[in-house]
């Protein structure tokens, strides 16, 4: 009989795949015919997928995405030219979040840029890596309060360990002096180092105007585009609802249904 207080011991421990893989052993008569190491390496392999598992919803939600079910097997390229989908997967399964690298996704409203950089996070994190949204429109108001507080220096430290950084709407409105220089200690930690995905809408021949300062703006673009995809989307805008762009296949398949 199946010991209960070693499942409880084992729970304790923290060591809950390895407990519920042993309890469903108990359960299973044939499970009790395996040797001694081949019930151990399937309780292992539980414990083992369980963390695993684990580890992928705590990345996923510190990465604080815009939108939170948007992944790369349901993107749909209908009407959008500029990127398909083994073009998509072939950047994913590259190395380029090993390499340090730069991925653009540029085109007008509604075409999906914030969807794609997005899922291209959300893979990221099932494989291990750890990932953080921002929105760039956002970023002055949120560097003041982290300056405010003290607690910059440590921030950015924190984000200089993130594998991938999303920078959402990059080049909408104005940017001060301060956020200005904070962007360059963002980008000079990640450079050639840790990844970055932007979405913008401005031309990247426009970006050193709208960074204004002559010297920051080539520093900038230096280590932005030594290493760089760039992806320009085209087609009419996909918007619909509180979701944008790229529309999922579920979407899709879900409207087709109850029409």
């Amino acid at each position: 009989m199946l010991n209960n207080a070693t499942i409880a011991q084992l729970r304790s421990l923290k060591l809950q795949g390895f407990a519920d893989a042993l309890q469903q052993q108990h359960e299973q008569a044939d499970c009790l015919g395996l040797s001694f190491d081949e019930r151990l390496a399937l309780l292992v392999e539980r414990e083992v997928y369980a963390r695993n598992d684990r580890k992928r919803t705590r990345l996923l939600q510190r990465a604080q995405l815009k939108y939170t079910t948007a992944t790369l097997e349901d993107a749909s390229f209908e009407g959008i030219r500029g990127i398909d989908r083994s073009t998509l997967m072939g950047l994913a399964l590259s190395t380029w979040i090993e390499r340090g690298e730069t991925v653009c996704f540029a085109g007008a409203t509604g075409l999906g840029k914030t969807w794609l950089a997005c899922a291209l996070a959300q893979y990221a994190c099932r494989q291990g890596y750890s990932a953080l949204y921002l929105r760039v429109p956002r970023l002055a108001e949120e560097l003041r309060i982290l300056h405010g507080a003290g607690s910059f220096r440590r921030w950015l430290q924190q984000l200089a360990k993130v594998d991938v950084l999303v920078l959402d709407d990059w080049g909408t409105g104005a940017i001060d002096a301060s956020t200005r220089a904070d962007l360059l200690e963002i980008i000079d930690d990640r450079s050639a180092q840790r990844a970055t995905v932007i979405t913008h809408q401005l031309p990247v021949e426009h970006w050193h105007a709208w960074l204004g300062d002559p010297t920051l703006a080539d520093a900038i673009l230096d280590r932005l585009m030594q290493h760089c995809r760039r992806f320009t989307l085209e087609g009419e805008s996909r918007r619909t609802g509180r979701n944008a762009g790229v529309a999922s296949k579920t979407k899709k398949t879900t409207q087709e249904a109850k029409s």
